[in-house]
């Protein structure tokens, strides 16, 4: 991690991070950096271990996060939602030499998990503790970080430097080991066509667990630009953040988006200062982009898109035509190749097929997983990345959906995100999804399932498949089943769990 060091020597005094409990400097970094690193090397860490952490948007996660590249260790991210069920195949499956992680989490205590675990994880040498109090056989986080700091050996652009695991892997981990020449100059490239520099205060409503959080520190370390942190989401706790740190960038998710629109906290005075709201995680809904659009007095939406397997694929630029910022995830990042493929050939520009992707930010394969590897890649060396998309002739591309969330009705297939993305625009809904239910005839029909605004009457489906006819649908992607929920299952990465969804409409008898 030259880049902390860099910024420690050249503006010491330079905010780093900015918390509920107060402003680190660069130089302050650094220094909590080179003692945590020392700390872990003396708790018997080496070069090459696993530390896994499940923390909070904190300062105790960006300093891990450096002082783990300073150990030359790799640093793995652990949801915050996650329990036991979803921590201990993680913790096995990368043999993770280290975990640090809060000392009680809502109603979990994970460290004590851990411990209490240790006889199934064979590598795992160290259980540090965020908080009070310290399990018996864990080790104080404030203790470790208090050790006197040594010179840290420094890491080769090629050594691998995080370990991600795709959603949804607990049965089947997806671990991806990227190298510091993978993500990091990604991150250095994307900054300045960001519009992000060293005055820049960069605030992330998505975990850093996630690669999205993780890519957001990237682009404040690669230009020594100060991190605002929000440690866990809220629709009051973002306004609250917005309101305190005055931030120019903000990364979000559309639900994050959908739910401060809801609560009313979508304000012009409280976005006054961004310069960029970047929205990604999922599609966004057109017409949520031109919501926030419209919030902004002196700022720019943009869209990015992105996975585990390479950071940032593609990106709207502050410059881009407003058309293409609210109804793309923009274009390829610098380095990036994208392609849309049907059966293996090229589409052309607007036709949907598959979104494919190289360059030199993507991972080489999925750790001990050769069979997942192998069906990742084409014969020539794209990754097949599962989403559906179109490309227009500016190499703009707007995400369509997944390929495993088309729906068979009667053997006619079809992607619901344009039904979801034009919904997602009624005024009384604040959210919907469309997923599969079977049917007897047909094989499968279309559930769609929604939140309604608060205040709001709840609209009938025959009001809904009005909308959609005003809007020019067909009625073959018309739903046929309607369903109301107070809250949607997420992933920790604000995706809708559509599967877990899918499996309560079946359980459920027809609105």
């Amino acid at each position: 991690m030259d880049w902390v060091a860099r910024w420690a020597a050249e503006k010491p005094d330079h905010p780093a991070l900015l918390s509920p409990t107060g402003t680190i400097t660069y130089a302050e970094l650094h220094s909590r950096a080179q003692r945590l690193a020392t700390g872990l090397r003396s708790a018997g860490l080496r070069k090459g271990d696993r530390i896994a952490a499940q923390l909070p948007n904190s300062v105790e996660f960006v300093t891990a996060y450096v002082a783990s590249g300073y150990a030359g260790c790799v640093f793995q991210t652990i949801h915050m939602p996650y329990r036991a069920a979803e921590i201990a195949p993680l913790l096995a499956h990368a043999k993770s030499a280290a975990f640090l992680a809060l000392s009680r989490a809502k109603d979990f205590e994970p460290c004590a998990f851990a411990l209490g675990a240790r006889d199934q994880l064979p590598d795992l040498k160290l259980v540090a503790a965020v908080g009070e109090p310290t399990p018996e056989g864990a080790v104080a986080y404030a203790d470790l970080a208090a050790a006197d700091a040594d010179r840290p050996p420094r890491p080769d652009p090629a050594d691998p430097y995080v370990l991600l695991y795709t959603s949804g892997t607990t049965s089947a981990p997806k671990g991806v080991m990227v190298s510091y020449r993978n993500f990091l100059p990604n991150a250095a490239r994307s900054a300045p066509e960001l519009g992000i520099d060293g005055a820049s205060v960069l605030l992330c409503a998505a975990p850093f667990t996630h690669l999205y959080g993780t890519f957001s520190i990237n682009l404040a370390l690669a230009t020594g630009a100060t991190m605002a942190l929000l440690p866990v989401y809220t629709p009051p706790a973002l306004a609250e953040a917005l309101a305190a740190y005055r931030p120019t960038h903000l990364f979000s998710a559309p639900a994050h988006m959908a739910a401060a629109e809801a609560n009313g906290l979508l304000t012009p005075d409280l976005l006054s200062s961004l310069k960029l709201l970047q929205i990604s995680g999922t599609a966004c809904p057109t017409a949520l982009a031109r919501t926030v659009q419209e919030r902004l007095p002196n700022g720019k939406v943009g869209q990015l898109w992105g996975m585990s397997e390479l950071q940032a694929g593609a990106f709207s630029r502050p410059d881009d035509p407003l058309q293409a910022r609210l109804s793309s995830a923009g274009r390829a990042s610098p380095g990036t190749e994208l392609r849309v493929v049907e059966g293996g050939v090229p589409c052309p520009a607007d036709i949907e097929g598959e979104l494919q992707v190289r360059g030199p930010s993507l991972f080489s394969g999925y750790l001990d997983n050769a069979a997942a590897s192998a069906d990742a890649f084409t014969e020539d060396g794209w990754f097949r990345t599962g989403d559906l998309a179109v490309m227009d002739a500016d190499g703009y591309i707007r995400i369509t959906g997944r390929s495993k969330d088309v729906i068979n009705r009667g053997g006619v297939k079809f992607n619901p995100a344009d039904v979801e993305d034009l919904l997602s625009g009624h005024p009384a809904l604040a959210q919907c999804a469309i997923v599969p239910v079977p049917d007897d005839t047909l094989g499968e029909r279309a559930c769609l399932v929604a939140i309604v605004r608060p205040g709001a009457e709840p609209p009938t489906l025959d009001d809904l498949r009005g909308f959609l006819t005003e809007a020019g649908v067909s009625k073959t992607k018309w739903p046929e089943r309607l369903a109301f929920v107070d809250e949607m299952p997420m992933t920790p990465t604000r995706k809708v769990k559509k599967a877990e969804l899918a499996k309560l409409m079946r359980e459920r008898a027809p609105a």
